[in-house]
């Protein structure tokens, strides 16, 4: 499981140093790919493989599930990490998320997100005003904390 918060840098090479504390459950190859809301999903390979069985079991005659599974594949790239511990992300990846020099990187339960930090501390502004809002509505999910 990947929980926390941890700010870092991207190298002039593309390369960001992946979090010691996770390592381990990542691996040293894994998937990362165009996230929702302008941030870059990283899968261990065991996780991969579940999303991936789940999303092709997605309906072909559905436009919405066929333009979400082509954004979301599309983007895709396999990675590994060097021995310092660092990923080298693609330039269409690091353009999408709009990654430049600090971001942050955080623990989701079973990935990692990697954000902009000035797009992560935007996003996060916003959600905090409402996220006793976002609760509620997780109920009617039958969600309950």
């Amino acid at each position: 499981m990947f929980l926390g918060e941890h700010q870092h840098s991207i190298d002039d090479k593309g390369r960001l140093t992946i979090p010691s504390k996770f390592r381990d459950s990542l691996g040293t190859q894994f998937i990362v790919t165009r996230g929702l809301d302008n941030c870059l999903f990283v899968y261990p390979m065991k996780e991969w493989a579940v999303l991936e069985q789940k999303l092709r079991s997605l309906p072909l005659m559905k436009s919405d599930a066929r333009a979400f599974t082509r954004f979301f594949f599309s983007g895709a790239t396999e990675c590994e990490l060097d021995k310092q511990g660092r990923v080298n992300l693609p330039k269409h990846l690091l353009d999408y998320a709009k990654l430049d020099k600090d971001c942050m990187v955080l623990g989701v339960s079973s990935r990692v997100e990697i954000w902009s930090k000035a797009v992560w501390e935007g996003y996060y502004a916003q959600s905090e005003e409402s996220f006793g809002e976002i609760a509620e509505k997780l109920v009617d999910l039958d969600f309950n904390f």
